[in-house]
């Protein structure tokens, strides 16, 4: 897998590393929090690092991506709404300058398409080409898929 975006990424640029927990954590993929960590490192610094779950995670689920430097945001609602509403409201209120978002859900091409409109680089991250979403993979600036 190649880190574009260096690889060392640009200190000065502000990345928010938005990942949906249950679409990306799934024993298929056996996705490490670290190297997703990573990969959204290889753009900026990290500014904000947000894994989003439902009501059914693990406490140890939780705790080891709060140990891991994720805010762990659960909600019983819809996991897809309540982050395309904070990667949003993070994209709009200029608190990043690289929105990383972590799916294989097409649910959060507006919210790439939103952020490209206020300047933001983006990037689609995939778990696995099993099921990645074309449409979001083609709205962002860049995709990364893990397996390749």
């Amino acid at each position: 897998m190649e880190l574009l975006g260096g690889l060392f990424g640009d200190e000065t640029k502000r990345v928010g590393l938005f990942v949906d927990g249950p679409n990306v954590l799934r024993a298929e993929f056996d996705v490490d929090l670290d190297e997703l960590r990573a990969i959204a490192e290889s753009e900026g610094a990290l500014a904000l690092t947000r894994l989003y779950l439902d009501e059914h995670a693990t406490p140890e689920l939780i705790q080891a991506a709060e140990s891991r430097g994720f805010d762990v945001v659960t909600t019983s609602g819809d996991v897809d709404v309540r982050l395309a509403v904070d990667a949003t409201a993070a994209a709009t209120e200029q608190t990043i300058d690289v929105l990383v978002i972590a799916s294989r859900d097409a649910d959060f091409k507006p919210v790439v398409e939103r952020a490209a409109e206020e300047g933001l680089r983006t990037v689609a991250l995939a778990p696995g080409s099993y099921g990645r979403s074309d449409a979001l993979r083609n709205a962002a600036q860049h995709a990364i898929t893990m397996d390749e």
